[in-house]
């Protein structure tokens, strides 16, 4: 629970200014809070909708395909959408693409320097 869920909850018995001041929060933030709750459900709902279409070109994929490959099907498939979107959306359903860089081999002790 947010503080801002807390102010909504509590309003009416203890007033949104006291909560407020309590909490140590702006009430314009408040009521800004409570003005773009619909707008964050709909984003929650898309990126929902994207979690299930990113899953599923990761599966197609065999677990290889990272942010720029999956981002690059998506807009294949006419989405619009970013690569920040997507890695995003894949760090909070814990998917990783497949590295296949080496390692660069370093020395347990520094070269001598020339003379």
């Amino acid at each position: 629970m947010t503080r801002f869920q807390f102010v909504a909850d509590h309003q009416r018995r203890h007033g949104v200014k006291r909560l407020c001041a309590i909490l140590g929060i702006a009430r314009s933030s408040f009521y800004y809070w409570r003005r773009t709750t619909p707008k964050r459900a709909a984003r929650q709902a898309a990126d929902a909708q994207l979690a299930a279409r990113i899953r599923q070109v990761h599966r197609d994929s065999d677990g290889t395909y990272g942010v720029p490959r999956i981002t690059a099907e998506l807009r294949d498939d006419g989405r619009a959408v970013n690569h920040k979107r997507v890695a995003r959306v894949m760090r909070t359903i814990g998917l990783t693409g497949v590295r296949l860089r080496r390692r660069i081999a370093r020395r347990s002790r520094p070269r001598p320097r020339p003379r």
